[in-house]
């Protein structure tokens, strides 16, 4: 019997994949491997099953994907958030390294695929993610800017601010003062 490999739309952290494990389990489907955006389960699944999956991944805000172009997109959009979320773990390699390595494919067509199916760039995409990030961490309020711009690789506190400014439209004080309407889900940034 061949084990079942789904790909699951905005997985974008640890409760996530808590919160898909609980909806296989409930289910009585055995989870092999549960990681952001990819799913393997023991056996084959039924036609019902899948249904029935989908229905409860929909009420968590999940959604399977059946299309492997926008399998591929979702696998590159999670490898960007773990690539900004995680970088202490990635600070030798770059992005575009990183991305080649963790989906297994050039990056050249990475690139291609993901600006044809969202029509924007990965490192636009990667930009957006990274200020959602610094966006975060200014709103808890426990690091300093510098300590943000190191932590996320930044080349100054100067660019850091600039990139916020011309994504935002505040600078990063601006922001931790008016605390405009909190923070985005990371898998509605886009």
């Amino acid at each position: 019997m061949a084990n079942t490999t789904l790909y699951i739309k905005n997985m974008v952290c640890d409760r996530c994949k808590m919160a898909v494990e609980s909806v296989l389990r409930g289910m009585g489907l055995k989870p092999l491997s549960v990681e952001l955006g990819v799913v393997t389960v023991a056996g084959d699944l039924t036609a019902a099953q899948r249904a029935g999956l989908s229905d409860a991944l929909s009420g968590l805000g999940f959604s399977l994907l059946h299309d492997r172009r926008q399998q591929a997109v979702d696998r590159i959009k999670t490898a960007v958030i773990e690539f900004v979320r995680y970088r202490g773990t990635h600070a030798s390699v770059n992005l575009s390294a990183f991305l080649a390595a963790r989906i297994g494919s050039d990056y050249s067509a990475l690139s291609k695929l993901f600006s044809e199916s969202t029509g924007m760039t990965i490192e636009r995409y990667f930009i957006l993610q990274r200020v959602e990030r610094v966006k975060e961490l200014l709103f808890y309020g426990e690091k300093t800017l510098g300590d943000i711009a190191r932590e996320l690789d930044y080349s100054s506190t100067a660019y850091l601010s600039t990139q916020f400014k011309a994504v935002t439209g505040m600078t990063p004080t601006q922001f931790k003062e008016l605390r405009p309407g909190g923070l985005k889900p990371l898998d509605s940034i886009a």
